[in-house]
């Protein structure tokens, strides 16, 4: 999520989250903030800082994914010209950026186990050395870290410093994944769609219809917040009758019947053997039931029948097919796997 993107949502589980951090933001300890991508963890860092005693003073911001094991480093605790290649003058680090504020470091678990040392070194004597440097530098950081992955199961595993996991847990704020945020859904469906509406220009607010919103209640959002966010904006955008309730969304914006690699794995796939062609084959005529000698093989038949028809009907839009049969998109996909109908 974006920064300045302000909390939404009613449901006790996030609630409670946002109040655990707000109770946080009084103590200068470090915080460990837990969640699946998308459930705003970086907005969770933002109110541990904009709620403590630090608020005028830096809020720095780190993702430790984002650069190459080599930099990591060099980027969190600085260097001095010479330091090495490229180094061609000296530059302050990340901690020396925060000092007197927060240092938040996203992907945490990500760190190679030798920054983990050097960062263990920092939260414990408060020094930072830049690269290259002979002298220590003294700093007043208070660190928030995030992560989606586990890190107790890591530590066991001897991928992340047990040490530095005891000193970063004062207090871990674990967030909820959408699907267990009981009635957020529709809150935050409402709050994004009205926001995309007046950023294209509509003097009203139409809604969704019925069946789109029980399908976007209804959907797992993998992706949390940030992916409800997408598709209630894109299909926003894309409707053009703003005078009538929406009732289309994309769920996967790639899906398409022209998707690159699509036509290119169906021309590689081998023939079907003419024994199963027949097999699944429909018939010019109604069949008669006499002729019928095996029951699955003409049930399979006429399924596939039907299934193919309302694919090409709907432009191979496979949620738009599966409300048109009267099937869930789980049972549409379930009969495209079984009938080996699946082109992506």
């Amino acid at each position: 999520m974006e920064k300045n993107t302000q909390f939404v949502g009613q449901s006790t589980a996030f609630l409670d989250a946002v109040e655990q951090a707000g109770r946080a933001a009084e103590l200068n300890r470090p915080v460990l903030v837990i969640g699946e991508r998308g459930t705003g963890k970086e907005l969770i860092a933002e109110r541990l800082h904009h709620l403590s005693p630090r608020w005028g003073e830096p809020l720095i911001t780190m993702n430790c994914a984002a650069l190459p094991e080599t930099l990591i480093e060099a980027e969190l605790f600085g260097h001095e010209a010479g330091a090495f290649t490229g180094a061609t003058r000296a530059r302050a680090g990340r901690f020396e950026e925060a000092d007197g504020g927060t240092l938040f470091l996203d992907e945490l678990g990500t760190l190679s186990m030798a920054a983990q040392e050097r960062l263990l070194r920092v939260i414990e004597y408060g020094e930072v050395s830049r690269i290259g440097a002979s002298r220590p530098i003294t700093v007043d950081v208070r660190i928030v870290a995030a992560t989606n992955e586990n890190l107790p199961r890591a530590a066991e595993e001897g991928r992340f410093r047990p040490d530095l996991l005891d000193r970063l847990s004062f207090e871990v704020i674990t967030l909820p994944p959408l699907r267990a945020r009981e009635g957020d859904v529709a809150v935050l469906v409402d709050h994004f769609g009205r926001r995309m509406a007046s950023e294209i220009g509509w003097t009203q607010w139409p809604g969704f219809a019925a069946a789109a919103m029980a399908e976007l209640e209804g959907y797992r959002w993998p992706g949390n917040v940030r992916e409800l966010r997408n598709v209630v904006e894109r299909a926003v955008y894309r409707w053009l009758e703003p005078a009538r309730a929406i009732d289309r969304i994309a769920f996967d914006p790639f899906a398409s019947p022209w998707q690159p690699g699509a036509s290119m794995r169906a021309a590689a796939d081998p023939p079907v053997p003419e024994q199963a062609s027949a097999q699944f084959s429909v018939p010019a005529q109604p069949m008669a039931f006499d002729d019928v000698t095996d029951l699955r093989a003409a049930v399979d038949a006429h399924e596939v029948a039907i299934i193919r028809s309302a694919l090409e009907r709907y432009r191979f839009n496979q949620r738009a097919t599966a409300k048109a049969l009267g099937l869930s998109y789980d049972q549409l996909r379930h009969c495209l796997k079984k009938h080996g109908l699946m082109t992506a």
